[in-house]
């Protein structure tokens, strides 16, 4: 466990766990590095050295009222990179965090990174434009607005069974884990958590992912209702050079139980070839 100081003077908390080819994971919105924890744990006892940050404005980082954007999200990371001197790493993403580490490689490019796992990611782009149909229309993000302004605390312990698809017939998320989510949920800075919202659904990652040049695995599940496939993973694997594509039927965005371990163990086999 540790902290960092950033470039315009907010303190990022992370955690380092084990030793060998560094695994930097980036969580999503609006999490924090705890929801990584079973990976941490499981690449760390894997021989790998496990580290993970919480974004700015969330969990135990600072929450200063600037900087709670993609940019900046990528130049905190790239200060961790730094400061830790990592190389050879391997970057995973999941959700917001896959925008993070994608546009990390767009702004600093690929010199200390030796893989990439994307999982549920944004990329390229969630909003729906003229030239991106796939993508939802402006309205579903203004509803999330609204939600985390009026009452963020029930917004997202509603929220919590859409990501893990434990509104979907027959599905089996046990309690504790929606209660997690909420509880990560409700450590992020009000401010910060609304900001993000604009960054997730309106930043275009085109041009970042085409800067991609080392081997990466896109990961998906079918069923996601946060990240739908369509316009996310689907599109996204064709713009990176020798992307592999993972898609989990029936998977909703947040993994758990067979999901969960279906994915852990691509990423073992990916980590180790």
């Amino acid at each position: 466990m540790g902290t960092f100081t950033t470039t315009d003077g907010t303190e990022i908390f992370y955690k380092d766990w084990g030793s060998g080819r560094p695994v930097v994971f980036s969580h999503g919105w609006p999490l924090n590095a705890d929801a990584w924890d079973p990976q941490l744990r499981l690449v760390a006892e894997y021989g790998f050295r496990a580290i993970a940050h919480d974004r700015r404005g969330h969990g135990r980082s600072g929450q200063p009222w600037q900087g709670n954007d993609m940019d900046t999200y990528a130049d905190d990371l790239a200060r961790l990179m730094e400061l830790l001197n990592l190389r050879d790493a391997v970057l995973v993403g999941h959700s917001t965090g896959g925008g993070e580490v994608v546009r990390y490689i767009g702004r600093h490019g690929t010199a200390r990174v030796a893989k990439i796992v994307l999982l549920g990611a944004i990329p390229p782009l969630m909003l729906r434009t003229e030239t991106n149909p796939e993508g939802a229309p402006v309205e579903v993000f203004n509803a999330i607005r609204d939600g985390v302004r009026t009452n963020r605390s029930q917004y997202y312990q509603d929220l919590s069974a859409a990501f893990y698809g434990a509104n979907r017939p027959g599905a089996d998320v046990p309690q504790g884990t929606l209660d997690a989510f909420w509880l990560m949920s409700m450590q992020v800075g009000l401010k910060a958590a609304y900001d993000c919202i604009e960054q997730f659904s309106e930043t275009d990652f085109t041009e970042d992912l085409r800067r991609i040049d080392v081997p990466t695995l896109i990961a998906h599940g079918e069923d996601d209702q946060i990240v739908p496939i369509g316009a996310a993973a689907h599109k996204s694997a064709p713009m990176v050079k020798d992307a592999v594509l993972k898609v989990y039927p029936g998977a909703p965005h947040g993994l758990t139980g067979d999901y969960e371990q279906t994915f852990d163990q691509d990423l073992i086999a990916f980590l180790k070839d």
